[in-house]
Parts: C-alpha cells; structure tokens; sequence
C-alpha cells in the first residue's frame, strides 16, 4: 500500500507544472501567436499621443474647422444645386477631411506599431486567425466567461474606471469656482477655458492609464510565463522528441558500431602488415607506394579485436611484427583510415622495408 502511495505521489510530481518552459517550447509558442503582451500600453499611449497632438497641431485643425464652416455659410449657401455642384462639394470636403484626420491616423498607427514591437519585438503569424472548432464548444465558452480570467478582466476594468472617474471628478471638483465665473466671460474664452480643461483631464487620464497598462503588461508577463511552465515529463518527452529515443539510438549506434566493424575486418586481408603489443593492441598497415604518400591505419583494435584481427591475419597469411611501443602509439594516435604520424615514419618504414625483404624471400 505504502509503495502504491509512493507511486502515486511520483507521477503526480512528475505531472505537475513547476519547470521554467524550455527556449523550443518559448519558441512554438511564439510561432503560435501565443505571447506576452497588453493591449492597453497602446491605447494609453493612442489616448497620450492624440492628447499631445491636438497640443501641437491645435491651429492646424482650427484652421480647417473654420474653413469648411466659413466655405458652407459664404459659399454654399446660394450655391446652384446641381449633381455636379454636389458631387464636387462632397469631394473637396472629404479631401479636407482626410488632411484634418491623417496627423491623428498617422500617430495612431506608429503608436500602435511601436507599442507592440517593445512588448513582443517583430512577429508576423497567421495562426491566431487560423478558424478553430473547439472555440465554438459552449462548456469551454462558459468556462471562459466565468473563469478566473473573466474574473481578472473585470477587476481590471472597474479599477480602469474607478480610477478615471475618480481623476476626472478631482480634476473638475478643483475648478469649480471658476465655473461659477464663466457666466461673466466672453463665449470665447470659455472654449478657450473648456479646450485647456480638456487637454488638462487628458494628460491626466493619458497618465493614469500609462501606469495601469504598465502593471497590466507585469500581469500579463507572469501570466504567460504560468502558462508556459512544463513538467519534468514534458521535458523528457521534448528531449526525446528532439534527440530521438534513447533505447532507440542506443540500437542505432550498436548496430552503427557492428557495421563499421564488419567493414574493418574486412580491410585486414589487404593489410601488409598487422603490428601488434603483441596480446593486448594490434594495429593494421597498407601502403601503397603509387597511390598514398604515407602508410595507412586500415583496422586496429584492443584484446578481443586484437585477436580477431591477428586470426584473419593468420588466415590470409599476413606477416605480423611484434612491436609494443609502435602498436601502442599508433593505436592510441590514429583512427581507421588516417595515414601514419610524421615522428612514427622512421619506425613504420624500418617494419616496411623488414615485411618486403621477408616477402621477397619467401617468393625466392
């Protein structure tokens, strides 16, 4: 029972989600749209840079306002009405229009680029607009509704407004004895009055509204960063599924390292000579005088390979020479077909020209 228990507690442990997401899980996540990000960092700014605008830009846009209206009141009225008067009214004022909205399109679009390129830098995927079912399923759209996200997003609306409400009713509760003057004033310095006040609650909003969607973005990166996490078994079936099966390249490697040593038992019969310790190393050598510039290591091995090799040699009556220091070296500073060192040159050619003298005896 105690042991089941243990099991138990093992595979939960292993279930639950403590690990930080690994840089591919980051990056398929990332693929699927599926990032830090808050969308009221942009309309904070949208709402600041509109308000900095019309700061700036203000007899721009009086300028124009005046215009269209002193056009209609001197010019239209006792206009001739034609279709083609009217057609030509209707498009000189929207191009008038559109001249008096683009600074505001204009600054509205950069904001927007520029606030989501410093939260998530440069993304382009279609994914999220890719039609999924599953959003049409009404249990899950209800666990949506009354999960405990909705529950964040309307505390955060109603402290959105709260808050705005409570810096627009502070704002204008401190003018109120100039309201009571206003009454006394020409009509023009009351929107004059009006205009500042306005810009005034706009700064203010514009800067309350920055400092909640900068504790939004916070929110929204430890959110993302929650859901990220990963189990201890989600890492190992990632790590599997990235580096393979580790039973399964272990075979492949087995089977890799028979085959490579098939192929060197093979070479042992066109060997000129097997160098050996003499039990424990052996090392095959096969020169050929118009073809390599130095004598090449074609099969070598260790105790049981050793052995092997000193058999096929026997079988195929190739001369074996008894050198220890040589056999050792040349077995622990080459591989399977790499040409002698330099400093072993000597000690190679003196066992080369010994092998073609005793050769040439025995055809003799």
């Amino acid at each position: 029972m105690i042991a089941v228990r243990l099991r138990m507690n093992l595979q939960l442990f292993a279930g639950e989600k403590s690990e930080k997401a690994t840089p591919k899980k980051r990056q398929d996540s990332r693929k699927k749209g599926q990032v830090a990000k808050s969308r009221e960092i942009p309309s904070a700014f949208i709402l600041l840079g509109g308000i900095s605008c019309l700061m700036m830009l203000g007899s721009f846009f009086r300028d124009r306002i005046l215009m269209l209206f002193n056009d209609v009141f001197l010019n239209r009225l006792t206009m001739e009405v034609t279709t083609e008067n009217v057609y030509s009214m209707l498009y000189q004022y929207m191009v008038q229009i559109i001249i008096f909205l683009l600074p505001i399109f204009v600054i509205v679009i950069v904001i927007i680029f520029v606030g989501y390129y410093v939260q998530i830098g440069w993304l382009l995927t279609m994914e999220p607009l890719k039609p999924k079912l599953n959003k049409l399923n009404p249990i899950k759209g209800a666990k949506n509704i009354f999960g405990p996200r909705a529950l964040v997003e309307f505390f955060k609306s109603s402290l959105k407004m709260l808050s705005v409400g409570l810096v627009v009713y502070t704002v204008i509760w401190g003018e109120r004895s100039k309201f009571l003057t206003l009454a006394t004033v020409p009509i023009q310095e009351v929107f004059s009055y009006v205009a500042g006040l306005v810009l005034k609650l706009g700064i203010y909003v514009s800067a309350l509204m920055i400092i909640l969607a900068i504790a939004d973005y916070m929110y929204q990166k430890y959110e993302h960063e929650k859901n990220l996490k990963m189990s201890k078994q989600d890492i190992k079936d990632e790590h599997k599924n990235q580096e393979g099966d580790p039973l399964i390249k272990g075979k492949i490697r087995e089977r890799q390292r028979r085959m490579a040593l098939m192929r060197m038992m093979q070479e042992v019969p066109n060997a000129d000579v097997i160098i050996t310790n003499p039990t424990h190393f052996a090392v095959a050598l096969q020169y050929d005088g118009s073809k390599m510039d130095a004598p090449r290591v074609i099969a070598k091995g260790q105790d049981y390979l050793a052995l092997r090799i000193r058999e096929i040699a026997k079988q195929h009556d190739i001369i074996m020479m008894e050198n220890k220091p040589l056999a050792r070296a040349l077995y622990e500073r080459t591989e399977i077909g790499d040409s002698v060192p330099a400093d072993l040159f000597q000690a190679v050619a003196e066992v080369l020209a010994y092998v073609y003298r005793l050769k040439g005896r025995r055809r003799a």
